[in-house]
Order: C-alpha cells, then structure tokens, then sequence
C-alpha cells in the first residue's frame, strides 16, 4: 500500500471535506504515521474513512472524527490535556504533539501497553497513560482540553469539573443513532 498517497487523499476527502482546516491540526494528521497504530490485521484500513476495530470491543475513531476533534479543542502549545480512551495511541500521539502534556486513561492494560510501544516509536514522550477506570478513577490538576474517545449516555459532571478556566472538552453524547 503505498501510505502517502493514501494519507494524502485522506487528508483531502475526508478530513477537509468534514470542515477541517486548520493548519495545525492538518499537519499533526499529516505527519503522524497513523498506519504505525492501526492493529496489524487492519493495516489496509489505515487511512479508511471507518472506525478500526481494537481489542475488547473498542474502536479508532474515522480519520474525519479525530480532526474533528483536534480542531474543536484548539490546542495551544500550553496546553495539558486528560484523553478519555487512549486506545491505539494515535489520537494520544495527535493530542501530545499539538499540547504541552497528555495524561490518557485507559481500562484496559493491554491497548495501554501497545499504546506506549508506539508513542515511544515515535519519539513522543509528553504522555502519561493510566490504566483505570475513567468514570471512577480521580485525577489531579485542572486540564486545559479533555477529549472523551468514546461516545457517552450522558456527560459525566466530574469531567467538567477537572477544566481549568476557559477549558475545552470534547465528548460525543446520546445513544444511537440520535448522537452529538
């Protein structure tokens, strides 16, 4: 498969198309190899505008959904940001190179082990995985962004109260197919 190519026409079809423009967040998806996170089994998949399966049920978000996302945070280079669902560590590998630090919670240790085999890979260090339970665990410090990776019935109060002033959260509420 030949990566650049298909990242490129990724980038255009469907990460612009879904009214992504920044600059910044077009580069990060640009640059991070996204084929070094997808599952080996999903390789041909990489740059699919679809959601790639992962161990225990869990998914990486479509291509269009992660630019989405990085887009509505606007990630300063201050920034300290709680990812909810480290999963494959791509979006974790995003977050880190546009943010100052990233602390990612997972609940399972095994995508968190794969996940840090691959941000370190990549030479990204700003990161700190967690393997817990995000809805009961309790985290220290206040966050500039929080980006929940999976969808939610409800927003959960808690998170809301871990923003610093002015903070960002992203998070995809409702049950299907009624979502936003």
């Amino acid at each position: 498969m030949k990566f650049e190519e298909a990242r490129s026409q990724m980038l255009g079809q469907q990460i612009r198309a879904w009214e992504v423009l920044d600059d910044r967040v077009l580069d990060v998806l640009g640059r991070i190899p996204r084929e070094r996170f997808v599952p080996e089994p999903y390789a041909e998949l990489a740059f699919a505008d679809t959601a790639i399966p992962l161990d225990h049920g869990q998914f990486m978000l479509p291509p269009k959904l992660e630019g989405r996302l990085l887009q509505a945070l606007q990630l300063g280079p201050l920034d300290r940001v709680l990812e909810i669902g480290t999963g494959s560590g791509f979006l974790t590998a995003c977050l880190a190179t546009l943010a100052e630090s990233v602390v990612s919670v997972d609940i399972h240790a095994d995508l968190s082990a794969q996940a840090t085999a691959r941000l370190a890979d990549q030479g990204i260090e700003n990161v700190e995985l967690i393997t817990d339970d995000a809805l009961t665990s309790t985290f220290s410090g206040e966050f500039d962004a929080i980006a929940v990776t999976g969808s939610l019935p409800a927003l959960q109060d808690r998170w809301i109260e871990l923003l610093a002033p002015g903070g960002r959260l992203f998070a995809v509420i409702g049950r299907a197919p009624v979502m936003e």
